[in-house]
């Protein structure tokens, strides 16, 4: 257990963070900033009843999940405490890892666009899907992380394994996987968007979209503001709206779409800070930790945008630290900054437009080892 602050103070509110995770650090700093006690679990993964000796010792009034690791069972027992409120809320935390819940919730619920998809329960109802559905298919477990066990169908002997490999990387309490139509679209977009509560009800803020894409080498790169159309910003601010008053709650949540001219599907959402939401570090006034942190106290806060900003990640592993000789190339760089995230740097660059930003963010990262093209 570590804490940032002596939790000896009556009139300052205590903050447990659970779980591992990027945002971790940048969190405990943001609340620390505002004044609250922050503790954080030293296990990265805590069990219910770890989590109940920690709720017995520090008495926190929130209770903050900083990854996906910490099951919806653990925010359940740690919500069921009197004085004691959970972000993500048990609910949002589960569907956010339950691909057929959300899409569910999300297209029959509520109606929003979605590229085509389907789930199947075994091998021989994919292979019904592919059937009817036709080639390509995405194919990822239904649940758990995205990344883990996809993978595409380009024709029928595909099935049998893209069934193994989804299987597999879910466990074998999942055996359920989604297949998705390949939709071409223009861009993939996180729209930052936060939930806030007050005397006169909930409301939501949007960040300015946030592009991205993953190079070949796995790079992550994110610029903001990424141009939209009016009507496909409209169109985002309300399927986000949508999604995210359904979760309920309060904090920041990463809605992930997908856009193709005006049109734009909701594809997923995070209900957290999240990587491609790291180019706010530079982009804007309160960076995403500094409005989740607001929001879940329930302060005041603005998402003002003050200056194009790129980001890529990846660049190089914890195991292989940065060269002080490669840093200090890369910060000759104008408008540029290198944040330790987790041990793994994070180029940063700023300039007076999102083509310059995301040159300079890029030129960072090649020079500190990492050159995604």
């Amino acid at each position: 257990m570590s804490e940032s602050t002596p939790h000896d103070t009556p009139n300052r509110p205590t903050v447990m963070l659970l779980g591992a995770g990027d945002s971790r650090g940048e969190l405990a700093a943001a609340f620390g900033r505002l004044g609250a006690v922050v503790v954080v679990a030293e296990e990265q993964c805590p069990d219910a009843e770890a989590v109940a000796a920690l709720l017995d010792e520090h008495a926190p009034s929130y209770v903050v999940a900083t990854s996906s690791d910490v099951s919806a069972d653990v925010l359940i027992a740690a919500a069921e405490r009197d004085g004691v409120e959970v972000f993500p809320s048990p609910r949002a935390a589960r569907l956010s890892l339950d691909r057929e819940g959300l899409r569910t919730l999300a297209a029959d619920e509520l109606g929003l666009p979605t590229v085509p998809f389907w789930f199947a329960g075994s091998a021989e109802e994919l292979v019904a899907v592919a059937e009817h559905a036709g080639f390509p298919l995405a194919i990822t477990p239904a649940a758990g992380a995205e990344s883990d066990g996809r993978s595409v169908l380009l024709r029928p002997d595909d099935v049998e394994p893209a069934w193994r490999v989804a299987t597999q990387s879910a466990g074998p309490s999942a055996q359920r996987v989604m297949a998705e139509t390949l939709v071409e679209v223009d861009d993939e977009v996180t729209l930052l968007t936060v939930r806030t509560s007050g005397q006169s009800g909930s409301a939501v803020h949007f960040c300015e979209p946030i592009g991205h894409r993953v190079h070949p080498d796995g790079a992550l790169e994110a610029w903001q503001p990424h141009a939209m159309p009016l009507a496909a910003l409209d169109a985002a601010r309300s399927i986000a709206a949508r999604i995210v008053n359904s979760l309920g709650g309060r904090g920041v949540f990463a809605v992930e779409l997908l856009l193709r001219g005006d049109e734009v599907y909701f594809a997923t959402v995070a209900a957290r800070p999240g990587d491609t939401g790291l180019v706010t570090l530079r982009s804007q006034r309160l960076s995403q930790f500094e409005l989740h942190a607001r929001a879940i106290l329930g302060l005041p806060l603005d998402t003002i945008s003050i200056s194009p900003a790129a980001a890529e990640l990846g660049a190089a592993s914890p195991e292989s630290p940065v060269p002080v000789h490669a840093l200090a190339e890369a910060l000759e760089i104008p408008e540029t900054d290198v944040w330790l995230v987790n041990g793994s740097p994070v180029a940063l660059a700023t300039a007076p437009d999102v083509v310059r930003a995301r040159d300079r963010a890029h030129r960072v990262a090649a020079a500190l080892g990492g050159s995604g093209s």
